[in-house]
């Protein structure tokens, strides 16, 4: 095979990046390297090249299998799997697009992905410069609450001077699509001040004092859904991610849910009393 630039190099980044910084990284060169923005020569290959690389190492299983065995593992002469594009969902923050079918623009909704790496940001700039019989059509953003954007709600806007009633799947995104036969509406989702969003799955911080977790306990949680009250083991270490499974976020294009990851954090108190100090040098020194 043709010899390639590692995909964490092309994204600028380390290979313990975490799924938000790798997120970042693709949206910001991206944007940058997008030919309608960029008038480089050599613009159009480069977005091509970021494009792949977010396709693999933005996705949770095929990031695992190249950390393990490179560009080899996505070749088909190499025997150990072929493209990585062949097939399957766009992994890309602007990927899921829905068209509304029927005579009422607010009919039942079919999905479908962006066929190339330009498509994918049709949604920001308006049309893909690459077709010239592409008719555009009118695009509306909306910024919705995270817990709306989550559950889905029905919307009331205004619209050339009608009123129309806009109903939103559970389950989108920053950057989700919804396609009508009149026009397009893109998401923005604003940010929650406990719950963290990688596709489908929802992260959150549970903070527990020393005490508790050196010998276990309850303690209360918070999902999109309920509270609920989950048991940390004796000796559960600060930073323990606990998997809460189907608790996460409805799949757009299924009834499934995503997971809850519950990140353990073990509070250390600042100051503690004279008798405090004791208890505990007696047990360091037990």
């Amino acid at each position: 095979m043709a010899t390639k630039r590692d995909y964490y190099e092309i994204l600028g980044l380390s290979k313990t990046a975490t799924p938000a910084e790798i997120k970042a990284a693709y949206r910001k060169l991206a944007l940058q390297y997008h030919p309608d923005r960029n008038k480089a020569s050599d613009a159009e290959e480069k977005f091509k090249e970021i494009n792949e690389a977010y396709q693999v190492i933005g996705d949770k299983e095929k990031r695992k299998t190249y950390d393990q065995f490179g560009h080899s593992a996505f070749d088909p002469s190499a025997g150990m799997g072929g493209n990585p594009f062949a097939g399957g969902a766009q992994q890309g923050p602007f990927t899921y697009t829905y068209s509304y079918g029927g005579g009422n623009p607010f009919g039942g909704a079919s999905s479908g992905d962006f066929g190339d790496p330009f498509q994918i940001f049709e949604s920001f700039f308006g049309g893909n410069p690459f077709s010239s019989r592409q008719q555009r059509r009118p695009r509306y953003s909306m910024t919705l609450p995270f817990m709306e954007a989550v559950k889905g709600v029905e919307k009331t806007v205004e619209i050339d001077g009608k009123r129309r009633s806009i109903k939103i799947p559970a389950g989108v995104d920053d950057g989700t699509r919804i396609r009508f036969d009149e026009f397009d509406v893109t998401i923005d989702v604003q940010p929650h001040t406990t719950f963290q969003r990688e596709g489908a799955d929802i992260y959150a911080d549970a903070h527990i004092d020393l005490i508790t977790a050196i010998l276990g306990g309850v303690v209360t949680v918070e999902t999109i859904d309920e509270k609920l009250e989950l048991k940390i083991r004796p000796g559960t270490q600060s930073h323990t991610m606990i998997r809460l499974r189907e608790r996460g976020i409805k799949h757009l294009r299924s009834s499934s849910r995503g997971d809850h990851y519950v990140r353990i954090i073990i509070d250390i108190p600042e100051r503690i009393s004279r008798k405090q100090r004791t208890l505990l040098e007696e047990f360091r020194n037990a």
